[in-house]
This record gives C-alpha cells, structure tokens and sequence, in this order.
C-alpha cells in the first residue's frame, strides 16, 4: 500500500520522492491544469460551494439546465440529466431501467451498474451476445434491457455493439460510457460515435463525468421520456446535485478539453509506438496499457516503484479479485515520461 499527501498529476510525491505517476484517471489532466483550476475558482466565487436546493424545488438553477442540454447535444441524444456523481447517475439509470424489462447483464458489468447484486455472466462475451440475441428474438411476450459498459479500463477493450442490429425486437439498451466519454470520437463524445442506429435499440447512457473530465458528477442521456422519467425518482429529487462550480468549469472549458484530448491521443500513439514490439497490450488505442503479470521477486510493480514509477495494480472490481498491471496514461505526460517508463520495462524483461 502506498501513501500520498499530494493529489498526482504527471507525477506524485510519495515518501520524500517524485515518483512517475502512471495510475489513476482524469485522462485529459484537466485536474492538475492552471486554466482548468482558476476556472473551477470563478465558479465557486460566482455559484458558491453548492446548490442549497433540490433539484426537483420551486426555484431552479439556469446552470444545470445549460449543461445538460450541452451534454444531450455531445452525446447526440434527445435529453440528459446531471447528478452529483457517476455512480449515482448509474444507479439511477439501473433503477429506471430494471422497471423497463428483465435486466440482460454482460459479462464483467461495472459494479456502478448493479442492481443490488446480480449474478453476472461466467461465458466469454461472444458466447454471451450469440445468447442474448436468441433470447431476445425467441420471447415476443418479454421485455428485455440489455446492460453493459461501452469500455472496460481492466482490458483496454472498446466493446462492440454491431450485434444490436440482429435483434428483431425492441430493447432498452444501458450503456456505461464513463472511460468513453471526452476520449473516444472525434468531439469526445463518446461510444455514441460508433453505435450503431436501430430502429429496435433505445438507448440510455451514463457517464461519470471524473474520467476525463476531472469533475466530480455523472450524466445519464437518452431519449426525452426516459430522462422525464428519471428527473420523478428519489435519485433526482432526493440527492444533493452537482456542484454549480464543476458545471461552469465544464461549461466554459471547450476548447481547453480539445486540447487536451489532441496531446492525450499523441501521447497514446507514442506509447504505442515504444511498446510495439513487447509484451505490453493496448488493441485499441486507450489510455490504459496492460502490463504482464509475473511471478518474479521483486514484482514488476515494486520494481518499478523502486525507480520511482508508479503503475496502477489493484484488486478491483471486488476485494478478492486478482490484480491487474496497468500503465496509464494521461495529457499530462511529456515524451520524456514515456521514454522511462519504457526503459524500465525493457530492463525488467517485459
């Protein structure tokens, strides 16, 4: 276990040293950005530190109104709701949906996602979409809602979706797209961007808004009467909203975000450039670069410790699970990062 007293950016101070920091999220690096900061300081001296009112109350806040029709329009959907975090917007999403069908989980489902504790699928996914499609097309009398994440950061995997258009009946389709959005596109918008449109998929996605954006909230968008629906439930109306200092900065940071997306993606390329020919696995273009396990003493994750880079290894999603090697990447990265992080591998045989 490691301990800082410092918030990482491109690197971390950890025990008395600046260590490489190649873990974590906020992929565009906006948390560590001057521009970003001083924006999020504007908005807490215009807005202050919170909303001191429901959602749902006889006086609204015109901000939030501006950023989920600025997020809808991003997300090329009819509607979006904003919550105060990503794991709220998903479990209001969920909770909307187990009442539109039976809940058709993919297999290793984000835990955000779960209603209470399902039992997810054991099959590879292949196995599990060939499945879902007979099940759906063989029961005309059932209603289905298919739940799945567009992008698992455990595999670097995007997931694909063309199977949709196989399906002859219509289904609620719940998508987590928190390691999608700001990344993915050429807008950032997200897996939107290559699912495909059929008439027979309705979908409804959620996002945490801290992957990429480095802001605490979440958004959920899809078509207009499922966000009316969801702007009635207690997760809306009951909970404290989004803080109005993290919609202004999202709001006024457009072409911030593109520039950071520009320089995250060329870090990508190089870091794929380096690791082309090694063991380490990224098919996709992600910011997540899986790294082998091994069984050598040191590890390669003390090891690389030991030289002052930090990778990501946990167990996640549960306690017992086993866990995974990660480098990942950030806007904030130079050249110069990469190039070490890479000598090091070599060194250590990857």
């Amino acid at each position: 276990m490691l301990y800082t007293d410092t918030t990482p950016g491109r690197t971390v101070m950890m025990e008395g040293r600046n260590c490489l920091f190649f873990s974590g999220f906020s992929y565009l690096g906006l948390h560590q950005h001057p521009a970003f900061k001083a924006l999020l300081m504007t908005g807490t001296e215009m807005y202050g530190t919170l909303f001191p009112s429901s959602r749902a109350g006889n006086l609204r806040l015109s901000l939030y109104e501006e950023i989920e029709h600025a997020l809808c329009t991003l997300l090329q959907q009819q509607a979006a709701i904003v919550f105060s975090s990503g794991y709220l917007a998903s479990q209001a999403a969920i909770h909307y949906a187990v009442n539109c069908g039976q809940l058709l989980y993919a297999p290793d489902t984000h835990p955000s996602l779960w209603h209470h504790l399902p039992a997810l699928p054991l099959q590879d996914r292949e196995t599990w979409i060939s499945q879902t499609i007979e099940k759906i097309n063989d029961h005309p009398d059932n209603s289905f809602v298919i739940v799945s994440d567009t992008v698992n950061p455990l595999t670097s995997t995007i997931h694909h979706f063309n199977w949709l258009r196989e399906l002859r009946r219509k289904v609620l389709v719940v998508l987590d797209d928190s390691h999608g959005i700001g990344i993915l596109g050429p807008d950032g918008q997200g897996s939107i961007h290559f699912l495909p449109v059929t008439d027979n998929a309705r979908y409804l996605l959620t996002a945490s808004l801290a992957k990429a954006y480095s802001l605490e909230g979440g958004v959920v968008a899809g078509h207009a009467a499922d966000i009316m629906a969801l702007k009635r439930m207690p997760f809306f109306s009951a909970s404290t909203s989004l803080m109005p200092a993290n919609a202004y900065a999202w709001l006024q940071s457009g072409e911030l975000m593109q520039k950071m997306r520009r320089l995250l993606q060329q870090n990508i390329a190089y870091l794929l450039h380096l690791t082309a020919d090694t063991k380490v696995y990224n098919p996709h273009g992600l910011p997540v670069f899986l790294l082998p396990q091994y069984d050598n003493t040191p590890s390669l994750v003390n090891y690389l410790s030991d030289r002052d880079v930090i990778i990501s290894s946990f167990a996640y999603p549960q306690p017992h699970s086993m866990p995974v090697n990660r480098a990942i990447v950030s806007a904030l990265h130079l050249q110069e990062d990469m190039t070490t992080l890479h000598q090091f591998l070599q060194e250590f045989g990857v």
